[in-house]
């Protein structure tokens, strides 16, 4: 099998143009997902195979990003649990877990992960339609992102899920999730999934020592389960809002690649764990909305000053937006990052 420039840097050894992709490279901004949302509403989108395999290659045909990713959603593990899942605009779950009784309701386990064969069904026609040189990425929501959205419905509803922690929901959801978990991780992979990306939005809306004690240790637990079922895949994990004080609790897990957000300093950020793990990221989402002169001179002095790291350094880095694609981002402003990119690290 050819071998991509994102395996290359998935594995810290490439020596090429760095490779680029987005996080929601395929979604509201696209003309090409609007004119599919004609046809299909959301949810047929990600759980037709077919429909959210010409999603996720409209933004590589369009332009020509180096990979794709699954075109999928992070809470449809919820809805295999028995919590239900629509979509009005945004996503509404039958219950939110609050109460031992709520818990009762919620059923897991491995077996459950043959209700997500959808999702690998979409990664094998997307990995037949790319180009040989083109990466694949799978992605699952992480176990603390998906409790807060279990008990409180979003991420920005955080606090709200806190008590869970001391009282027993969240071992309890956890226990039921993570079979489940590693399973879709590993149906992902199995059926061509270049890296599996780990989503963990809600991360940073604690405190890194509640992060060290809670969610770190379930994170290995994941890991290792998945680990069982698939001894090489790569993992990225993407934590939004952490930084340092976060992400030295992760020391000793097997992953390989450390997604950051647009609020920590790129250059640093691959000096200090660069020689651990490659390092996606991390331009402001927010540029992207700027006028193309502005947009352009932003971009050329943040790539700039990324060439002033040694070549050694820059073998483990993927370019891609600190969190995703935001919705008003002007496709011609894609187009543009795109092109500076490859003129500047050809």
């Amino acid at each position: 099998m050819t071998e991509t420039a994102l395996s290359a840097a998935l594995s810290r050894r490439n020596t090429g143009r760095p490779p680029v992709w987005f996080m929601r490279q395929a979604g509201r901004y696209h003309s090409h997902y609007q004119s599919l949302k004609r046809y299909a509403d959301f949810i047929t989108l990600c759980k037709d195979p077919q429909f959210a395999t010409e999603t996720a290659m409209g933004p590589v045909h369009e332009f020509n990003f180096d990979a794709a990713i699954l075109f999928s959603d992070l809470l449809f593990p919820l809805e295999a649990m028995g919590m239900g899942l629509r979509y009005d605009p945004g996503p509404k779950l039958d219950f939110h877990l609050k109460t031992a009784a709520d818990l009762a309701r919620l059923t897991g386990g491995a077996e459950k992960a043959a209700l997500l064969n959808f999702q690998a069904e979409a990664v094998k026609l997307t990995r037949a339609r790319l180009r040989r040189d083109k990466g694949l990425i799978g992605f699952v929501g992480g176990p603390f992102t998906l409790y807060v959205y279990a008990a409180a419905g979003s991420h920005e509803n955080a606090q709200e899920a806190l008590p869970g922690i001391t009282n027993g929901l969240y071992d309890g959801f956890n226990a039921k999730l993570l079979d489940l978990l590693a399973h879709n991780m590993a149906l992902q992979s199995h059926a061509g999934a270049e890296v599996v990306a780990l989503f963990d939005t809600a991360a940073g809306e604690i405190d890194a020592e509640t992060y060290g004690k809670h969610v770190v240790p379930v994170l290995k637990d994941l890991l290792e389960r998945f680990r069982k079922l698939d001894a090489t895949t790569p993992v990225l994990y993407y934590s939004r809002g952490t930084g340092p004080a976060h992400w030295d609790k992760l020391e000793g897990l097997p992953i390989q690649c450390l997604g950051v957000d647009w609020r920590q300093d790129l250059l640093e950020v691959i000096n200090r764990y660069g020689d651990r793990y490659c390092i996606q990221g991390n331009v402001d989402p927010d540029w992207l909305l700027l006028p193309p002169a502005e947009l352009e001179t932003r971009l050329r002095a943040f790539f700039a000053r990324v060439q002033t790291l040694p070549p050694e350094k820059l073998k483990g880095w993927i370019c891609g937006l600190g969190h995703g694609v935001l919705q008003k981002t002007p496709e011609d402003n894609v187009r543009l990052f795109l092109r500076i990119q490859r003129e500047m690290f050809a």
